[in-house]
């Protein structure tokens, strides 16, 4: 289904942003607190720690695909992707909550079990929404212009989430107590509740069409899983834009999760402020929500692709002025973090609106009924480059000699100290690492050829 409004009405557009305030709070609030929940709350050991966590991210890269081709046969055959996003919208909140409702007494191995099993259904849920709301600006938006307006205020949305959560969180577990079962557990229901029901609410913006004439025929679970599969790489191959974009948005996703891994790390061990990671967040996030509409401007004025790759380079060189931290630690690194957080605005808000471009295109080319799929890919892309990212940071601090278990910033009070190399390394996997990949990002960037006039000659 391609969009035939041409004018997007206040109403569609909040609506459609709403939702970010779901998957905003998905993805920021489990990755500050879920970890050290399992290890000072349940006393999980690290490793197996972290991996429930990754092997939850995992399984969101293996079924995104396959959920997407499924909104594309449930848009086919129900004329809407609305009844999948609400099934995650209201599922998420339950399980969201059962990850922190251990009951206190559980042996450890159970604990582990308990979460890894009620995270892993909660992340499905959350895909259930995420893919087909990603594949919704193509169906919501016509042209250029349109797209982008849609997705700038989707951005605004996810970066005041962003903030929100990351603030929010660790208050509402003080409210309860800030720590056991009570802290958690009121910090799960009432950030749980917020998420599904920003989801809840933007489901509704999915609009409803007639059913295809002719529907895809009924398969089994394993030709359903080849056929999705299958439909995923035919996109990738089909589509040279598409490859362009998400290997770019990959590659960025890459250094951003190494940068955002490492702020607790560069605040306890070459800052030396247990307030400079709460700083570090706030520089980040707060020009990120001033500059967010600004990178709106900027496309339509010169064109998202080229402000994709101005964000990019403005960036880089706020990740590579951090490099600095090796000689001379110091304040002034908030704005360095403030210029690459106005630089992600535009890293997040040009990409997005330039995927229902892309979709538009292909769907000229190579028929329409493949919005899901691009999304599925786009969702499995975006979480393996934040997956590796962190898997990258780790990997760096690790081979120059950091300490394990010495990441709680009361260590830094406690008598555990870092060998100047392990500093060094936090530094180095913070910025001139991060820049390098940005800088080859780049790359693939240059590879992306879709221009205005293309896009809406689809018009």
């Amino acid at each position: 289904m391609i969009a035939t409004q041409q004018s997007l009405s206040r109403s569609t557009v909040a609506r459609y942003a709403v939702g970010s305030l779901g998957t905003g709070g998905f993805a920021t609030l489990p990755g500050l607190v879920l970890v050290y929940y399992l290890t000072e709350s349940l006393g999980v050991a690290a490793f197996v720690a972290g991996a429930v966590v990754t092997v939850a991210k995992v399984w969101d890269v293996i079924i995104d695909p396959v959920i997407g081709a499924r909104s594309d046969r449930m848009l086919a055959v129900r004329g809407s992707r609305r009844a999948m996003m609400l099934v995650g919208a209201v599922a998420l909140p339950v399980f969201f909550l059962l990850t922190f409702a251990v009951p206190p007494g559980t042996p450890t191995w159970a604990s582990a079990l308990w979460v890894f099993l009620a995270f892993l259904i909660t992340a499905t849920a959350f895909s259930l929404f995420q893919v087909p709301y990603i594949a919704l600006p193509a169906e919501l938006a016509v042209g250029y212009d349109e797209r982008t307006r849609l997705l700038t205020w989707r951005v605004v949305v996810l970066t005041f989430a962003i903030l929100l959560f990351g603030a929010g969180g660790p208050a509402l577990r003080q409210l309860g107590g800030g720590s056991g079962f009570v802290a958690y557990f009121v910090m799960a229901l009432v950030a749980g509740l917020v998420i599904g029901a920003g989801m809840f609410v933007s489901a509704y913006v999915a609009p409803r069409q007639q059913p295809a004439a002719v529907l895809p025929p009924r398969e089994s679970v394993l030709a359903t899983l080849r056929t999705n599969y299958s439909a995923g790489i035919g996109a990738l191959r089909d589509s040279q834009p598409f490859r362009a974009l998400l290997l770019t948005f990959l590659l960025q996703g890459l250094a951003t999760g190494m940068m955002l891994t490492g702020a607790n790390y560069i605040a306890t061990w070459v800052l030396h402020s247990e307030d400079a990671v709460t700083l570090l967040f706030l520089a980040l996030i707060g020009p990120a929500l001033v500059v967010t509409p600004v990178w709106g401007i900027v496309a339509r004025r010169i064109g998202k692709e080229r402000g994709f790759r101005i964000a990019s380079v403005l960036f880089g060189i706020g990740a590579l002025s951090m490099l600095l931290l090796l000689w001379l630690p110091g304040a002034w690194v908030y704005a360095s973090v403030a210029l690459a957080g106005a630089a992600y605005a535009g890293m997040q808000s040009l990409p997005m609106s330039m995927l229902p471009d892309v979709i538009s295109h292909d769907a000229r080319r190579n028929g329409p009924g493949k919005a899901g799929t691009f999304g599925g890919m786009w969702t499995a892309g975006e979480t393996t480059g934040m997956a590796l990212g962190a898997a990258a940071f780790t990997t760096v601090i690790g081979i120059a000699g950091y300490v394990s278990g010495a990441a709680d910033p009361s260590a830094a009070t406690a008598g555990i100290t870092q060998p100047t190399s392990a500093v060094a390394g936090i530094v180095l996997a913070f910025s001139i690492i991060p820049a390098a990949i940005v800088a080859a990002s780049l790359v693939p960037l240059v590879r992306y050829r879709l221009r205005k006039g293309d896009v809406d000659d689809v018009v």
